[in-house]
């Protein structure tokens, strides 16, 4: 809560990483879908600012053209912008008319803001009236693993968005950290010792150790 002026501003308490995010239902170019009906699948929320806009179409396009990767990884992709579930059928429409790409994920009609206000997807300073770029990647259990933001001009990048997914599967399938840059196939960070003794025993265990708190591993296929 801040003050503004005479008045009092209300802020919604901000998503966290870690936490169950809240479900909601809503209307989209699939029917009615609740979030919890996506628990036990890894879930990517995505909100772009309008229908029929230059960046929003090409991220569409992009978002298709991983669809198929993201099913392989147990993903279900779901949209949102502010716009009515006609604009939404209209614009997919004109997708693969144009561009000949089948638009295979649902796409949220957030025209109340519903969903928008409840994820903090809407950001005054871009724009009052449509959501930025955010990303939220939701685990099987419901809690948020990661979300990213981007302004309204910028378009996403597709390959870092699959690089996350693997990057949080791997870390709880191995019970590992990644470093920068990691890509399928990397090295991993093993988990850092936590006693002088155990900080002895990691240099001879054959790791690639840099030094005693940062030692790597490659993951058997």
């Amino acid at each position: 809560m801040r003050i503004v002026g005479e008045e009092i501003e209300e802020r919604k308490p901000l998503l966290r990483l870690g936490e169950v995010v809240p479900d909601f239902e809503a209307v989209t170019t699939h029917g009615k879908i609740k979030l919890s009906d996506f628990k036990g699948k890894w879930v990517i929320l995505f909100s772009h600012p309008a229908d029929f806009t230059p960046v929003c179409t090409t991220e569409f396009v992009a978002f298709a053209k991983i669809y198929n990767e993201l099913v392989k990884r147990n993903v279900q992709l779901i949209g949102l912008s502010i716009d009515s579930v006609y604009s939404h059928i209209a614009w997919v429409r004109r997708i693969k008319e144009k561009l000949g790409v089948e638009i295979p994920f649902p796409v949220i009609a957030d025209i109340d803001m519903k969903v928008a206000n409840l994820f903090g997807m809407i950001h005054p300073g871009e724009s009052s009236t449509a959501t930025v770029r955010c990303v939220f990647i939701i685990d099987p259990e419901m809690k948020l693993r990661a979300m990213i933001y981007y302004p309204l001009n910028v378009g996403r990048n597709m390959d870092e968005i699959l690089r996350l997914v693997d990057a949080l599967q791997t870390a709880d399938k191995h019970k590992v950290a990644l470093p920068a840059n990691w890509r399928p196939g990397d090295a991993v960070i093993v988990p850092p010792p936590h006693t002088q003794e155990e900080a002895e025993k990691r240099l001879q265990e054959g790791y690639e150790c840099i030094d005693w708190f940062l030692c790597k591993k490659k993951l058997l296929p």
